[in-house]
Formats: C-alpha cells, sequence, structure tokens
C-alpha cells in the first residue's frame, strides 16, 4: 500500500469558500448507500446534501466515478423544549440508508432528538391530455367536454423530489448519537447517552427499549453509550461501546431487555501507561462491524482496534492514529479537543481501514501488508485528478523536507467524518465545510 498511495488520486472535491464558512455549513456526517452510487453528507445546519456518481461517458472515459450534486433538502429545523428551557440544534448526527427496495431511495436522518424517514424519488415524465383538466390543472366545464381522450406521458427535465414519510419522535430522553438499520430491513435502532430503543420502519408512535443503563441514581453513573450498530447478517446481534472502552454484544433472543450482554470486549489496561487522561482518551468514539460480519473495529482517541468476535480479551490488531499527540494530552485537554469524537471505516473487502486525525490528516492502514500511510485533504490538492502526496509527522531530531512537526499542527483542522465506498476504492472525507472525495485509480478494482 506504500507504493500504491502515490496513485491515489483526487477524484473531486466539493468545496465552499473559507471565507464565508459559518457554523451551519460544517459537515457533521457523510454515508454511502449500499451500491455507492449515492453520497449523502449532513451538516449542522440541519441540511442534507446527496452526491450521484455520474455514469462512464464514451467521450470522457474518466469521469466515471465523479459525483455531482443530485438533491440538497432542510431535514431539521431548530426546535425548543419548553418543558426542560432546552434548544434543541438542527444538526443531523447521522444519516442511515435503507436498501432500495424499489426505483426509490430512503434514507433515515436524525439530529439529537428526532429520526425522519425520507423518500427519494425521480421525475421525467408528466401526463397530459387529461379530460377533466385543462393545460393548468383546472376542472374544466363539464358541458365543454364532448370526447374522451387517453392521456399521455410527455418527457420533462428531471427533476428529484425529496418527501418525508415518518416522523419518530419522543423515543429519547438524551442526545441521539447513533441510529441502525436492521439486516431485516423492518427494524432499526437508536442510541442515546444512556438507552437504546428499537423502532418498526413503519411505526412512529412506539418504540422498544432494548438497553437502559440508567442508574436509579444519577450520582451512580460510571460510563455512558458512544456508539450502536447492528450485525449485518444477524438481525439478533447488535454492538454498543462505552465511554470506558468496552463493548457489548447482545443478542435479543435472549431477552426483551438486553441489559445482561452476550459478550463483553474489552482489554486490560497496562497500569504503566495509567493516567488522568486514560479513561477519557480510551473512552470508544464510533464502531462498525466489517462487512464479513467477522470483526469490528473500533475507534478511541489514539488508536484504531481491530476484534474478532470470536475472542473478547484483547483485539487482535491496534493501530496507532497519532501516538506523537500522547505528550500534547494536557493542552488537548485544555482546548476541548481530547473530547472529538473520531470516526473509522473499512474498505470494501474488510482489508484496509480509514480513520480521520488533525491538520486535516486521515490515516489508512493495511491489514494484510501492515503498512500505513497519512494523506492530507486540502485545498492545495484539491484540483481534480491530482495526485496526494504521503504526509509524515516529526516528532523530534533529524526532519524531511516534507516533515510536519508536531507542534505545528493545526488541531482546529480535523476530520472527524469519512466514509467508504462499499465496493470500490473510493472515499469520503469531510473537513469542516468541505467534502472530499479521493480515487485510488491504480487499484480502484483489487481493493
Amino acid at each position: 500500500m506504500g507504493e500504491d498511495t502515490d496513485t491515489r488520486k483526487i477524484n473531486h472535491s466539493f468545496l465552499r469558500d473559507h471565507s464565508y464558512v459559518t457554523e451551519a455549513d460544517v459537515i457533521s456526517t457523510v454515508e454511502f448507500n449500499h451500491t455507492g452510487e449515492l453520497l449523502a453528507t449532513g451538516d449542522k445546519g440541519g441540511r442534507v446534501v446527496i452526491f450521484q456518481r455520474e455514469p462512464e461517458s464514451k467521450n470522457a472515459p474518466h469521469s466515471q466515478g465523479e459525483y455531482d450534486v443530485y438533491s440538497t433538502f432542510q431535514s431539521h429545523e431548530p426546535e425548543f423544549d419548553y418543558l426542560k428551557s432546552l434548544e434543541i440544534e438542527e444538526k443531523i448526527n447521522k444519516i442511515k440508508w435503507l436498501p432500495q427496495q424499489n426505483a426509490a431511495h430512503s434514507l433515515l436522518s436524525t439530529n439529537d432528538k428526532t429520526i425522519k424517514l425520507w423518500k427519494i424519488t425521480e421525475r421525467d415524465k408528466r401526463p397530459e391530455g387529461y379530460n377533466l383538466k385543462d393545460e393548468e390543472g383546472k376542472l374544466k366545464d363539464l358541458s365543454t367536454v364532448t370526447s374522451l381522450q387517453v392521456p399521455v406521458l410527455k418527457p420533462m427535465d428531471l427533476m428529484v423530489e425529496v418527501s418525508p414519510r415518518r416522523v419518530f419522535a419522543n423515543g429519547h430522553t438524551y442526545h441521539i448519537n447513533s441510529i441502525s438499520v436492521n439486516s431485516d430491513c423492518e427494524t432499526y435502532m437508536s442510541a442515546d447517552d444512556l438507552r437504546i430503543n428499537l423502532w418498526h420502519l413503519a411505526i412512529t408512535d412506539r418504540s422498544f427499549n432494548i438497553v437502559d443503563i440508567k442508574p436509579a441514581n444519577m450520582e451512580d453513573l460510571t460510563e455512558v453509550i458512544t456508539a450502536s450498530e447492528f450485525h449485518p447478517h444477524h438481525c439478533n446481534l447488535f454492538v454498543y461501546s462505552s465511554s470506558k472502552g468496552s463493548l457489548r454484544l447482545c443478542d435479543m433472543r435472549a431477552a426483551a431487555l438486553c441489559d445482561k450482554h452476550s459478550k463483553l470486549f474489552e482489554e486490560p489496561e497496562d497500569p504503566s501507561n495509567r493516567s488522568f487522561f486514560s479513561e477519557i482518551i480510551s473512552s470508544v468514539s464510533d464502531v462498525k462491524f466489517s462487512h464479513s460480519g467477522r470483526y469490528m473495529l473500533t475507534r478511541d482517541y489514539l488508536t484504531v482496534k481491530v476484534w474478532d468476535l470470536n475472542m473478547e480479551a484483547r483485539p487482535i490488531e491496534t493501530y496507532q492514529v497519532h501516538d506523537y499527540l500522547r505528550s500534547k494530552l494536557c493542552s488537548l485537554y485544555e482546548n476541548d479537543c481530547i473530547f472529538d469524537k473520531f470516526e473509522c471505516a473499512w474498505n470494501g473487502s474488510d482489508s484496509v481501514i480509514m480513520t480521520g486525525a488533525y491538520n486535516n490528516f486521515f490515516r489508512m492502514f493495511d491489514r494484510n501488508t501492515k503498512r500505513d500511510v497519512t494523506l492530507e485533504a486540502s485545498r492545495e490538492s484539491s484540483k481534480p485528478r491530482a495526485v496526494l502526496k504521503p504526509r509524515r509527522v516529526c516528532v523530534g531530531g533529524k526532519r524531511r523536507r516534507d516533515d510536519i512537526s508536531v507542534d505545528s499542527l493545526d488541531f482546529t483542522r480535523k476530520i472527524l467524518h469519512t466514509a467508504w465506498h462499499p465496493a470500490e476504492n473510493i472515499i469520503a472525507v469531510a473537513a469542516a465545510n468541505n467534502l472530499y472525495i479521493f480515487q485510488d485509480k491504480v487499484n480502484s478494482e483489487t481493493h
């Protein structure tokens, strides 16, 4: 993978002018659909932008893989909870696509409190020649109708219509941090800090509480739920991660309330590394099942780990994302960066994993060759088909020409949200209000 990185080319990037960046424009989630033809982003302003992959044309064979804006809509608006005197942000926390059942596409989007189901349809024909309506759609005087005609469909410019199908509200007391669609395609779950609820996609007025870790006395609270996901193949299994660094695999066949986990995945702490920050940096910010369903990928502040479902005692692989920050934890605590929640992603064949870092860097680890690379998503390298150069962070001592010192890293530029195309080597990376899409031209067929 080390040699291949020079051929990793920028496929496209969607950039907004930095001088006009507002908090509302900052991207808060990125998600490919199940085929990879569509890519959705949500932002802090409650908007969802959907990009569609362009089909390959004979005149421009390199154009395939380029994503263009397909549809934009306002998913959530700011609200106010008068009972608790709390503002509810419109920020989109998560987007999940539903498996496609017909010509239409469907996705779930959620803010802190309310989950919405959206239907995305295309219309490129319009009916003409009604018997009872005129061209403007007004009803005709029936006495003027002397003959009957068959209405016909005429071509028109493509229209993409997005309509709200369901609103799932009032299911959570605390902030929703994750949603996951079940492999049965009928149910999904939503998790907040203390509870996980199971919903049916057709029923909005009730959900089943399947995990509740809220203690009788809130002073006894020691951990919170940070992320959760359904198993990709077994509809009865799901996992949730905690702020203490543990993973709990639950089986819904065992009991209606899954407070007793089937498996607990937890790595024993090395006493020599114990510090004031140990618990903060061990908090799991993201968990993802592999496509095969055999492994789980987790991200904490400094590492990504791969866990085997058959081995609870320790992860089978641990990769250091930015270990050079270990000496900087005090200042990262003071500027609140230590609480940043980085996501992680698998490639289509589960052989490479990706996660974000600071300075708009993102890291990739090849599980087979054990090679890793640091790449940068920046405006300087965002010209179409430009080649991404590997970056290196220098901790001290001799520096190469292109190395960047750990002291000059910009902690305000960070990549929290990443997504990988389900079948090809195309990745989407969100950096503040910019979305970068990169494609590995050489290895796009071989992963």
